[in-house]
């Protein structure tokens, strides 16, 4: 019994100090996906934000149903690469959660990746966000922000989409 009450406790211990996965989803490699800029004076700049909710209200302001979220981050480009610089993850308060990656990274002609927040992670709150820095070739398409939110339980389901603003050029 000992020594069965020592396996647990050693099991917990290390359990405990393992880092935090974002996703149970297999995560988009962004290292393999960092690029060097080209030419600065030849990129636009922009900033984009996204709202999206990793859980709504239900019934009342004290229950909350959580929900899966897909960002979506889509170069509608069909010809030329674009360039995403970073991707910065805040919950409802303002409050940075989570940066994805922080050198640049490319998207190809038409190319789609994705950012997944499990149902379970209910950091981001009600008011979650995404800030997005990108840039392109100058009098380029511009990328396309989306989220797709979906959950169901049961034979009830609920999915509801939202579009990134583009807050800054």
């Amino acid at each position: 019994m000992k020594y069965l009450i020592i396996a647990i406790s050693l099991v917990a211990l290390f359990s405990c100090g393992q880092n935090k996965k974002i996703s149970s989803t297999n995560p988009v490699n962004w290292e393999a996906r960092t690029v060097n800029l080209p030419k600065e004076d030849s990129l636009h700049h922009g900033t984009t934000y996204l709202p999206v909710y990793s859980e709504v209200y239900q019934s009342n302001e004290n229950k909350t149903y959580p929900l899966t979220v897909t960002v979506s981050i889509r170069n509608m480009n069909p010809q030329d690469t674009i360039y995403i610089l970073n991707a910065r993850y805040f919950n409802s308060a303002g409050r940075q959660i989570r940066s994805y990656f922080d050198k640049p990274i490319y998207l190809a002609p038409l190319e789609t990746i994705d950012i997944v927040i499990d149902e379970g992670d209910k950091e981001g709150g009600t008011g979650a966000n995404f800030i997005f820095h990108w840039a392109i070739e100058n009098n380029e398409v511009e990328p396309l922000f989306e989220a797709v939110m979906i959950s169901t339980t049961g034979q009830q389901g609920l999915s509801f989409i939202t579009k990134g603003i583009e807050i800054s050029k």
